[in-house]
């Protein structure tokens, strides 16, 4: 299968990065890659969240998991473990995709998010993340998220955004069909 790419938003200094139009029956799957996200505030979450009204309201009710890998800088420690305090149960906020991303010069984030079949209207819609930052606290941390929208509605708009703050980078969109 090919992935053609369908927009590209690149945010200088910008609160929010929103995607509303093109997410419709035309791709089973979409795919958006993150490209060098550094926030303007030190150790804040990349986050995400959908709509199901072009954008108007990003607040649709999800269930998810979220867990990580860590490795210091200085060999000091390393770990895997899974997060329950960036889990959703059945909320409407926002959802983590990155956790504490510094904001240094050297610092940032970069990762996929997968978003299975948004314009079925029979089904809940899932989706998955895989990114790898520089944390805040001099690490590499490599966070995986899943979980899905619980709405028979199509989703139609994404929208990412820093837990606080602006933020810089690249964020690509794909169709994959």
């Amino acid at each position: 299968m090919a992935m053609t790419l369908i927009t590209t938003n690149t945010e200088s200094g910008d609160a929010t990065s929103s995607f509303t139009s093109s997410i419709d029956s035309t791709y089973k799957l979409y795919i958006f890659k993150f490209l060098d996200l550094n926030p303007a505030t030190d150790a804040v979450q990349f986050t995400f969240n959908g709509s199901t009204d072009s954008g108007s309201n990003y607040n649709v009710t999800k269930t998810t998991t979220f867990f990580r890998a860590i490795h210091r800088e200085n060999n000091a420690a390393a770990s895997l473990a899974y997060m329950a305090d960036n889990d959703l149960a059945q909320s409407t906020a926002f959802q983590d995709v990155i956790e504490g991303i510094g904001n240094g010069a050297d610092e940032s984030g970069a990762g996929t998010l997968w978003l299975f079949n948004p314009s079925n209207t029979t089904y809940v819609k899932h989706f998955y993340s895989t990114c790898n930052s520089y944390h805040n606290n001099d690490l590499s941390e490599q966070s995986s998220m899943g979980g899905y929208f619980n709405t028979t509605s199509a989703i139609d708009a994404i929208q990412f955004k820093m837990s606080s703050g602006n933020m810089d980078g690249v964020i690509k969109m794909y169709g994959v069909g």
